[in-house]
């Protein structure tokens, strides 16, 4: 809306009222004063496009669109109609339409630069690459700019990378890039750094490497300024391509002598002086050893050189770690190589020693000892720990008392020792005794490390929170021991540490881990709220919150943040056009791949079809009761049996499965197994939630026709393809299943902390699974009865009925898999049972499916009764015999009506049950805890109390619809 006051035109006063009712949000008036300007002047084309904005956000989409059409369809050339229109366009998701706009307005108007710009920006928000090009040049060709020029170049490098074909792009859209820019070249017109930048990016797709470094090196380089060591870093990376050793091995050694904290330098030293040592190399004996200087390319010279920087360091007014890590690193390589006793760089233990002393009180200390620690013999491990920590300035303490330190320097060096203690598995290898003795001396120095932090804001961080985090790990290993009471106290401990550091990121994201483990959804969505995930992280976490939270049964919460991750997947394809746009108009020509590559990283993305599948089935849950609402819900998704739109080979996992820090040894850590198997089930769960929610899809697709199927009527309609699909898929989730069913044979054990599992395990064990998969082979068995007809259909009749008796078997049996209490207290301990949780909501799904397709059962079977009481009146008979599948048919609803009876009956009985249990007064029998814990045990015990009451009433609520749509069905 913004755009409008820079143009000079004798109607904008008259617009300017809409203009600030649409900017302030209040669209009724916009319309009402859209329309009375229109009655004055009918032919204010700006006006009618204001009043379609004005729609378009009421909801009145069809309307907008007409009004929109109409103003379009005069093709206007009056800068604010375009604009408005424009901004409609986009509202609508319908950026397509902007091209047609600008087409014409260039037609009218063919030497506007304005409207021939505008054109380019609205091909480059659809893709359309060729278009683009053609429109650069003939911009350039009104106004000869380079940018414009350059515009079409970097179009023909777009063409190049969505072309299908490789072969294509290497040898026409690029090599024609490259032509064009050779041209400017030559004619000495390259004038921004920009431009240099897209001959690099054209030279290095054609893997013209030789020419791409003449370039960097030659007078066009000399444009390359904008970024530190853009030209050596390009150098550098083009060097390697050509392995280039020597050049590449004097740049790194040139530039660590200006810079010698600079890690990647000391890389790519290292990796350049072994390639030599590899190849045999020798330096020429009077000419320049490279281009770039000189050459260092055997082992001597590399620690004498590692050596000389360390000695420099110690003159430097400001301590550097990359000299001394660099020795670390060089150690690491020579024994990789198996000839470190060669050379005396010293021993890793000492090494690290030093490095501590030096470095211990930076926060950074850790991680950068972390990557070396293999250096050390296992047997030294205790011995080194204890070294580190004798060098500690902690103040005296007396007898069996904790020695605490003194200020934050000595805080963040014993941090330092604690954390590589758990790194080196020393409190793994613990007896639980020492464990806890561990835990409560961490929380003791967690509260005694507060004092240094009273003055932190809320939104920093406390110096001794890793403490608290690292007292949790170890709890958490005491809990997957067999420990109950362990996971309360986690849970009670960072609560502790939430409330002095209301900002911690790692306190909520292990809260929202272990409440989910537990069962207890409804503290979950407040946690994950306050974390503030921006963007892309509703990608990368966002599966910690889908994940549990339709399977707890807290379905509004579910809505909601699947929804929440939609809306940015949604927005995705709009912003990225919009980043696209951005990178043309300020030369960002290398940004403009990456943005795309990202664009089709999130249109691939695991978490987006997950959350996709599961919202669509969430919604038929709570919306569809029987066939009429359930096709209706159907036709709102523009659901398809036919049509699969998830892109299974290019699914991309984005999730961050190391956002919880960790300190496990690498044997117990996260590892790229683990990876790969978590991707795999969950690309499994998915197939076949995504199979499930295609057929029930397809049931209002199956609809009771009167003619017998078999006539030649059933092809031209379709029905009879219908089925076949049904059958199609029904096959391909009995694959599925079994796929399923041999990856859970190897009974993947994640780490913790790890990637947390499908519910695939609980589909199969509890029998949801049999049970959905019988109702959809009834589907088929009840349309089979259609075609064939009552008369000749006795053996299908028993069939369906024998799948009637079956499947209400099998919904009892997983009735009874969800009996018991959700939260127990046994032996003074609170143990908790979510998968019965997890069952129930697998119930209402099955009872729902059960529901859907008893629905198209009745649409068949009322047809067949109606005309049997016909037939009855015309012969006057009084007893008719009525075919068994009647008798079936309500047998069986009647005892899924007593069922779900029921099971409401049981959920009633937990809400009570849940009500009355006192866990005030467990959590205040523990004598061994703390005043302060109390009080955050209570707070944590209900939480969880309050989330198991919030999911049953939720479910209950779902079933209670359930049963009264049961009770209206009768044929």
């Amino acid at each position: 809306m913004a755009a409008r006051g820079h143009v000079q035109d004798p109607n904008d006063r008259r617009l300017r009222p809409i203009y600030d009712y649409l900017d302030n949000g209040n669209n009724k008036m916009a319309i009402q004063q859209a329309d009375k300007l229109l009655k004055k002047h009918k032919d204010l084309h700006c006006a009618k496009v204001l009043k379609a904005i004005g729609l378009q956000r009421t909801g009145k989409q069809d309307e907008a669109y007409a009004l929109a059409q109409e103003v379009a369809a005069l093709e206007p050339t009056d800068d604010n109609s375009l604009q408005a229109l424009t901004i409609l366009y986009r509202e609508m998701h319908r950026p397509e339409l902007v091209t047609k706009l600008y087409e014409a307005a260039v037609k009218k108007v063919p030497n506007s630069e304005e409207y021939h710009s505008h054109l380019f920006m609205a091909y480059a928000r659809v893709g359309e690459y060729k278009k683009m090009q053609q429109a650069g040049m003939a911009l350039y060709k009104i106004v000869p700019k380079n940018p414009y020029y350059f515009w079409s170049v970097m179009s023909l490098i777009m063409q190049s990378i969505s072309a299908q074909d490789e072969n294509l792009s290497k040898t026409m859209f690029l090599p024609l890039a490259e032509r064009m820019v050779e041209k400017m070249v030559k004619e000495d017109k390259i004038e921004a750094e920009a431009e240099v930048e897209l001959y690099y990016m054209i030279l290095e797709r054609l893997e013209k490497y030789k020419e791409a470094l003449d370039v960097v090196r030659g007078k066009l380089g000399e444009k390359l300024t904008s970024e530190l060591q853009s030209r050596e870093n390009k150098c550098m990376a083009m060097y390697k391509k050509l392995r280039r050793w020597p050049e590449c091995n004097a740049l790194a050694r040139r530039l660590l002598l200006k810079n010698s904290d600079d890690w990647q330098f000391y890389i790519t030293y290292f990796d350049s002086v072994f390639q030599l040592i590899d190849e045999s190399w020798t330096p020429p004996a009077e000419e320049e050893h490279s281009l770039e200087g000189e050459v260092h390319c055997s082992i001597e010279q590399a620690v004498n050189f590692i050596e000389d920087r360390i000695s420099e360091e110690s003159k430097s007014a400001r301590p550097l770690r990359g000299p001394y890590l660099a020795k670390l690193e060089l150690i690491r390589r020579l024994r990789h190589r198996g000839c470190n006793d060669e050379y005396k760089l010293g021993d890793p233990e000492e090494l690290m020693f030093q490095y501590f002393k030096k470095f211990g009180d930076k926060p950074c200390c850790f991680t950068d000892l972390k990557v070396f620690v293999d250096l050390l013999p296992p047997s030294q491990y205790t011995k080194f720990i204890r070294q580190l920590l004798d060098v500690i300035p902690l103040a005296a303490a007396a007898e069996n008392e904790v020695a605490l330190p003194g200020d934050i320097k000595a805080l963040q060096q014993h941090l330092c020792v604690v954390q590589l203690s758990r790194l080196l598995g020393i409190y793994h290898a613990m007896e639980k005794k020492q464990k806890l003795a561990v835990v409560r001396e961490l929380m003791l120095r967690y509260r005694h490390g507060l004092e240094f932090g009273k003055s932190c804001l809320k939104t920093e961080l406390q110096f001794s929170d890793y403490y608290c985090l690292l007292a949790v790990h170890l709890l958490l290993d005491l809990w997957l021991e067999g420990e109950e009471a362990a996971v309360w106290q986690c849970l009670t401990l960072l609560e502790e540490g939430l409330s002095h550091s209301p900002s911690n990121a790692q306190f909520k994201l292990l809260l929202i881990r272990i409440y989910c483990r537990l069962g207890a959804f409804e503290p979950v969505s407040e946690l994950y709220s306050s974390l503030d995930a921006k963007h892309i992280q509703h990608d990368t976490i966002g599966y910690l919150l889908t994940r549990y939270a339709g399977s707890l049964g807290h379905y509004a919460a579910a809505s909601q943040s699947c929804n929440f991750a939609l809306r940015f997947f949604h927005s995705n394809q709009k912003d990225t056009s919009e980043y696209i746009i951005q990178a043309y108009k300020y030369g960002a020509f290398e940004k403009i791949p990456e943005f795309i590559a990202f664009r089709n990283r999130l249109n691939s993305s695991l978490h987006f079809a997950q959350v996709r599948t599961e919202r669509m089935l969430l919604d038929l849950l709570l919306e569809a009761n029987i066939s009429t609402s359930l096709e209706e819900s159907i036709k709102s998704m523009s659901l398809s049996p036919e049509e699969d739109d998830i892109p299974w080979k290019d699914l991309r996992d984005n999730r961050d499965l190391t956002v919880l820090f960790s300190w496990d040894p690498k044997d117990r850590d996260i590892s790229e197994e683990h990876r790969k198997l978590s991707l795999e089930e969950e690309t499994l769960w998915l197939r076949i939630r995504s199979l499930t929610l295609r057929l029930v899809s397809g049931l209002p697709t199956l609809g009771h026709t009167i003619q017998p199927k078999n006539s030649e009527k059933t092809a031209e309609n379709g029905v009879s393809s219908k089925i076949d699909t049904i059958r199609a898929l029904l096959q391909q989730l009995e694959a599925a299943v079994d796929s399923g069913k041999k990856f859970l044979e190897q009974k993947i054990q994640y780490p913790v902390l790890g990637p947390p599992p499908t519910r695939m395990a609980g589909f199969f064990s509890n029998g949801s699974c049999q049970c959905q998969t019988s109702l959809f082979y009834l589907v088929s068995d009840i349309y089979e009865l259609d075609t064939n007809g009552l008369e000749d259909s006795a053996e299908i009749q028993e069939r369906i009925g024998n799948s009637f008796k079956s499947l209400v078997e099998r919904l009892t049996d997983l009735f009874n898999k969800c009996k018991g209490d959700l939260i127990e207290v046994r032996d003074g301990t609170l143990k908790t049972h979510p998968n019965l949780l997890e069952n129930l909501v697998f119930f209402v799904e099955t009872i729902s499916i059960a529901l859907w397709v008893s629905s198209y059962c009745d649409n068949v079977l009322r047809p067949f009764k109606s005309n049997l009481q016909k037939k009855k009146k015309k012969k006057k008979e009084s007893s008719v015999a009525m075919p068994p599948v009647f008798t079936h048919f309500l047998d069986y609803v009647t005892e899924l009506q007593t069922l779900t009876s029921n099971v409401i009956d049981h959920i009633k009985g937990l809400e009570i049950i849940l009500t009355a249990l006192k866990l005030e007064e467990l959590s205040l029998k523990d004598s061994l805890l703390l005043q302060e814990e109390k009080k955050f045990t209570k707070t944590v015990q209900g939480k969880v109390q309050s989330s198991y009451h919030h999911s049953v009433q939720e479910i209950g609520e779902l079933l209670k619809k359930r049963l009264d749509t049961i009770k209206k069905l009768k044929i």
